[in-house]
């Protein structure tokens, strides 16, 4: 049997469909994500959420010329099987083949690129602004989660879109989550709203209401718009008229909610709004999950699996695996609050990702998710730090970008003890551009007070939380996505001496002094160090590898030592060498006038990481004990070849 979806290269075939064609695509849709998710992991609950709304959006809107605007973007495979990409479908996040996310060159379907929450209505309102300056008649269209209008950029975006009245669509796609539930009191006042659809009596006036619009005579195109604004006003009006005043004060027209998994509603829902002027909120009540039971079930466990059997919903782990860096960092987190009363979590949404959890069950009157809202996160944990408590601030190294200014002014300024705890540090991997953490060594180490920190291991990401909370200021230690080395874990946590690195070979300064070259390894790179040290003294070439610990501050007396004395000196970070680890050896070298040493970097150039599987981009881009053997022998090679 021939599918649907198989004939579907853009919207225009779409639009040619009838209601159980749409229907049968919806199912095709669903279907193929689920199958191609499974083989090596993606978003996958997201997805089969918003496969209706997908259709009636590409449907009812002359995409590409009208503009949809997508918000984080995770939700866009949908939008990229019907917009000319579903025979490249099967390479979505792989090394080469479609991004996971929204980029501008990949389509012209994909408007604006998008990964971080909460800003589709502030470039959609952009947007607008500029169709109409230059005289072009098109729509625009944002669609936001209601976990995303948590976040501040967000209701900035609301508040300038009110003010400015043009004609602007906001589909509020409700689907109770982020990724997490949803918390805070917005999230509260729509879930009101959703309550209301179930009621008897909005059953009773629902159909009052659509018996009175079907009777409305229509007759001609201006009396068509009147009938279809009549229906939408009359909607507000009656059923929904409560559950949209936050917005209507704001100066935007708001209708719902709508059930986001019913074609004929959305598709006339849609046709009616996009006549009306100004600026526009829809709410559509979705099912993160739809169409598959498993992912309906746990949507935050299906959010983002890994690999997984299709037929049975077995996510693919090997239990012989070690356990991940986000395991260690919550375990060891709970077993410090359980000595210190004073520690606090605190998380941007992000309660499983960021291992927080496991600090919700055992002290929840001790943790605080605060929604999508970077930026009131790293404030309110100042708040706590100047109250006498130790907040643990775990945010991901590429979201805690969006608390930049927060970091300086309401941390590093007042010299306040807020523990930075940045998961998925460094090359991420398939998520791509936008998900490798890979500039806050460089954003955390110019920061006056800031101390900032890399485990090796593991066991060393435990005794370095153990430090943070121990330290007075602030704090920020970084540490990689997945699993960990194996490594045995000691049971009693110890502090470590501040900006003292760690000789791991050979076993004296003095016979790292007669080494050839010195590896100063930061962060995850160690081991990568160690091996190419273990080969290269295969090879006759004697190296010392030192796990640096610390950016900041740096072991200034062993560096300066070994730079004087072997002056050969490789430094290798999962991360950009603009600021980063090596950029602050060569600034220690500068500052106190060692000359004549030979330095070389090793980290990532400067340009955005692809996405792709993190064994292929390491390798890629150096990060690789390979890569660290031929630099090593290069600079030696170029010494002896010059004496020769």
């Amino acid at each position: 049997m021939t599918r649907i979806l198989d004939s579907i290269d853009s919207p225009q075939q779409l639009r040619k469909l009838t209601i159980p064609q749409m229907e049968q695509l919806a199912s095709e849709i669903r279907r193929e994500i689920i199958e191609k998710v499974s083989v090596r992991g993606g978003h996958l609950a997201p997805n089969l959420g918003v496969v209706e709304l997908t259709m009636a959006l590409h449907h009812v809107f002359q995409t590409p010329d009208d503009l949809l605007v997508w918000d984080i973007g995770h939700q866009a495979y949908v939008h990229k099987l019907l917009t000319g990409r579903r025979e490249r479908f099967h390479t979505i996040r792989q090394f080469g083949g479609l991004s996971g996310y929204l980029r501008r060159e990949e389509s012209i379907y994909d408007v604006f690129g998008a990964s971080h929450a909460s800003t589709s209505i502030s470039a959609a309102l952009g947007l607008a602004v500029a169709r109409d300056l230059q005289g072009k008649d098109s729509k625009v269209v944002a669609i936001i989660g209601d976990g995303a209008l948590t976040g501040g950029m967000a209701l900035e975006a609301l508040n300038n879109a009110g003010s400015l009245k043009k004609n602007l669509i906001i589909v509020l796609n409700d689907n109770e989550k982020s990724i997490s539930d949803n918390v805070g009191a917005l999230s509260h006042y729509l879930s009101q709203a959703r309550r209301m659809q179930t009621t008897p009596s909005y059953q009773r006036l629902r159909e009052m209401a659509k018996g009175s619009i079907e009777r409305l005579p229509v007759v001609g195109d201006k009396a068509r718009e009147a009938a279809g604004r009549a229906e939408t006003s009359f909607k507000q009006f009656v059923l929904h008229s409560k559950s949209g005043a936050i917005f209507e004060e704001l100066g935007i027209k708001f209708f719902g909610p709508f059930d986001g998994h019913d074609i004929p509603l959305m598709l006339d829902v849609f046709e009616n709004v996009r006549r009306i002027e100004g600026p526009v909120m829809v709410q559509v009540v979705t099912k993160k999950g739809k169409g598959w039971d498993i992912a309906e079930g746990d949507a935050t466990k299906w959010h983002g699996p890994g690999a997984f059997d299709y037929e049975t919903g077995v996510i693919k782990k090997n239990a012989s695996d070690p356990p991940t860096y986000t395991e260690v960092f919550a375990n060891t987190l709970v077993d410090i609050a359980e000595k210190n009363t004073a520690v606090v979590g605190i998380t941007a949404a992000m309660a499983e990702g960021t291992g927080l959890k496991k600090m919700c069950q055992r002290f929840p009157e001790r943790y605080f998710d605060v929604g999508i809202a970077e930026q009131h996160a790293v404030t309110f944990a100042g708040g706590l730090a100047v109250g006498g408590l130790t907040p643990v601030v775990a945010i991901y190294s590429t979201f805690m970008q969006r608390a930049f200014d927060q970091v300086v002014h309401d941390v590093c300024v007042q010299n306040l003890h807020v523990v930075f705890a940045m998961d998925r540090a460094g090359i991420v991997g398939e998520d791509g551009q936008t998900q490798h953490g890979v500039f806050d060594i460089a954003f955390m180490r110019m920061l006056p007070n800031m101390v900032v920190m890399a485990p090796k291991d593991e066991e060393e990401l435990r005794h370095m939380l153990y430090t943070a909370v121990a330290l007075d200021g602030p704090v920020s230690l970084r540490y990689p996505r997945g699993k960990a080395l194996g490594v045995p874990l000691t049971e009693e946590l110890h502090k470590l001496e501040v900006g003292k690195a760690e000789l791991l070979s050979p076993a004296t300064l003095e016979e790292a002094e007669q080494q050839d070259c010195v590896i100063l390894a930061y962060g995850s790179t160690v081991a990568q160090a160690e091996l190419a040290a273990k080969e290269l003294a295969e090879e006759g070439l004697h190296v010392a590898v030192v796990n640096a610990r610390w950016a900041k501050p740096l072991d200034e007396t062993m560096i300066l030592r070994l730079a004087k004395s072997v002056r050969h000196i490789v430094s290798i970070e999962d991360h950009v060498l603009a600021g980063g680890f090596g950029s602050a050896v060569l600034e220690l070298l500068e500052l106190h006038g060692v000359r004549n040493v030979d330095v070389r970097r090793i980290g990532l150039p400067d340009r955005f990481v692809e996405h792709g599987a993190p064994t292929i981009l390491k390798e890629l881009y150096g990060l690789s004990s390979a890569h660290v053997k031929e630099v090593v022998r290069d600079m030696l090679g170029t010494e002896r070849r010059t004496l020769a």
